[in-house]
C-alpha cells in the first residue's frame, strides 16, 4: 500500500528504536520523511539509507529540537520535499534520578525536548500542515505519564503534558483540518544499554499478552493515525501496550 504518497513527513529522534520504526513505516507508506535525531549522524545516514533502499525519499536533519533553529531546519528540508503534511513528536529523553537528588536543570532539560520540542516543531510547522489537503501531528507519548513511575518525575511530567497538549492542538487546529493524536507505548523491545538497569516500571508492570511490544507495532499506530483511514480520529489517546495500561 502507499497510501501515504505525496506527503512529507517529519520524524524526531528517528535515528534508533521506536522513531527509526516510524521513519520507515510512513516511507513503506508513501511518504517522504525528513528524520531527525541530535547526536547521532550515523544513525541517521543508516535510516536514509534504509528508506532510499525501499526506494524512497529520505533526508538527514541533525539539532536538538529543543531550539527554534531545529525546527526551522526541519521544515525547511521538507519543503524542499514537498512540504509537510505529517509531523511525529518522538524525540524525549528518559533518565532516571530520585526526585531527591533532581536539580532545575535535569528538570527542564527534559520538558525542553518533549513539550518545548513538540511546542517548535508544530509552530514551525504549521503554515505548511495548514496548506496539506490532510495535515496530521502525531506525539509519542508515554505510559509513565499516565501509570506513574519512580525516579522519573520530570518525565512522567512531560509525557503527561504532552497528552493535554495534544488535546489543546486538536481544538487549535481543527479549523484548519489538522488532526492531532498522541500515541502512547507500553513496555516495548528497545535497544538499551547492556550494563544498564531496566527502567523501574519494567521491572513492575507487566503485560495482559506475556511479551513485551515491539517498535513496529508503535509505528504500525502512527502509520494509522497519518492515513486516510485516521481522519475522524483528532484529540485522542491511543495506548499499545498489550494490555498493561488499561486507559
Amino acid at each position: 500500500m502507499s497510501e501515504l504518497a505525496g506527503r512529507t513527513a517529519i520524524v524526531t529522534g528517528g535515528g534508533r528504536n521506536i522513531g527509526r520504526a516510524i521513519a520507515l513505516a510512513l516511507a513503506e507508506a508513501g511518504a517522504a520523511v525528513v528524520v531527525n535525531g541530535r547526536s547521532d549522524r550515523a544513525a541517521l545516514d543508516a535510516v536514509v539509507k534504509e528508506i532510499e533502499a525501499l526506494g524512497g525519499k529520505a533526508v538527514a536533519a541533525m539539532g536538538d529540537v529543543g531550539e527554534e533553529a531545529t525546527a526551522a531546519a526541519m521544515v525547511a528540508a521538507a519543503a524542499r520535499l514537498g512540504g509537510v503534511d505529517i509531523l511525529v513528536n518522538n524525540a524525549a529523553g528518559r533518565p532516571e534520578q530520585s526526585f531527591e537528588e533532581m536539580t532545575l536543570a535535569d528538570w527542564r532539560a527534559v520538558h525542553t525536548t518533549v513539550l518545548d520540542g513538540a511546542f517548535l516543531t508544530v509552530k514551525a510547522a504549521l503554515p505548511h500542515l495548514k496548506k496539506s489537503p490532510a495535515g496530521a501531528v502525531i506525539n509519542i507519548g508515554g505510559v509513565s505519564g499516565h501509570i506513574g513511575t519512580k525516579n522519573r518525575a520530570h518525565v512522567v511530567a512531560a509525557k503527561a503534558g504532552l497528552v493535554g497538549f495534544t488535546k489543546a492542538l486538536a481544538h487549535d487546529l481543527s479549523e484548519y483540518k489538522i488532526t492531532a493524536n498522541c500515541v502512547v507505548p507500553g513496555l516495548i523491545e528497545t535497544a538499551r544499554d547492556p550494563n544498564a538497569a531496566l527502567p523501574q516500571h519494567h521491572q513492575v508492570s507487566r503485560t495482559l499478552t506475556g511479551r513485551l511490544g515491539a517498535p513496529e507495532e508503535i509505528a504500525a499506530a502512527v502509520r494509522f493515525l497519518a492515513g486516510p483511514n485516521g481522519r475522524y480520529i483528532t484529540g485522542q489517546t491511543l495506548h499499545v501496550n498489550g494490555g498493561m495500561y488499561l486507559g
